[in-house]
């Protein structure tokens, strides 16, 4: 399981990799939010790092990682039927996916930083993944999300999302996830459609921006 509280995963990769500055209105949202509360519980999904979770720590809040994009790589949750119509398909076992990945022991969430997750993870594996956040987060939790305009070209590496104090993100290219899908806005209202409310913010790039209230 990729959990760990307070503790930093290995994420591999690129690690020396420039970083690239970004305003982010939905982290300068969330971040007002997590300096307004005290002893909240973050759950953050994607490649973390030990800035990451000092920043948090330092606010008084508890930190978990779940690095869901690199999980889903791995082979043992690809299923490839030999026979039969789907034969060469390769399918995922979602059950045992977020069992392993996304079960935390009664645990439960007052925010979760999902970033661009949805966008490089299969798309099978998408909506089960977000219903399962749902259930783990407290009534009134927020979530912040990004989703790409684009399948390729600039800005569209998977990256590393480094917190700071201003409404500025630190994004860094980390391994070599290729964006497998996007969503319109519509499209991710439909996403979230069990959650209470979304509030979208512009962007001057290609990142749509949406914190998500439970």
């Amino acid at each position: 399981m990729a959990l760990f509280g307070g503790r930093a995963g290995n994420s591999g990769g690129n690690a020396g990799a420039a970083r690239i500055s970004r305003h982010s209105s939905g982290w300068a949202q969330m971040q007002k939010h997590l300096r307004a509360k005290e002893s909240l519980r973050l759950l953050d999904i994607g490649p973390t790092s030990a800035g990451n979770i000092n920043f948090i720590t330092n606010l008084g809040h508890s930190i978990y990682m779940a690095n869901l994009v690199e999980d889903a790589a791995r082979h043992e949750y690809q299923i490839t039927p030999t026979e039969g119509p789907d034969a060469g398909k390769v399918t995922y076992d979602i059950p045992r996916f977020l069992k392993d990945n996304l079960d935390f022991s009664g645990r439960v969430f007052d925010v979760v930083t999902l970033w661009d997750t949805a966008d490089y993870l299969p798309e099978s594996l998408v909506a089960p993944v977000v219903d399962r956040l749902y259930e783990v987060m407290e009534p009134g939790g927020q979530l912040l999300a990004f989703f790409h305009s684009k399948i390729s070209g600039d800005d569209t590496a998977f990256s590393r999302y480094h917190l700071t104090s201003t409404d500025q993100l630190e994004l860094q290219p980390i391994g070599n996830h290729p964006i497998l899908h996007t969503y319109t806005a519509r499209q991710v209202e439909t996403l979230f459609k069990r959650f209470a409310s979304n509030k979208f913010f512009l962007a001057k790039d290609t990142l749509r921006e949406v914190i998500v209230i439970r």
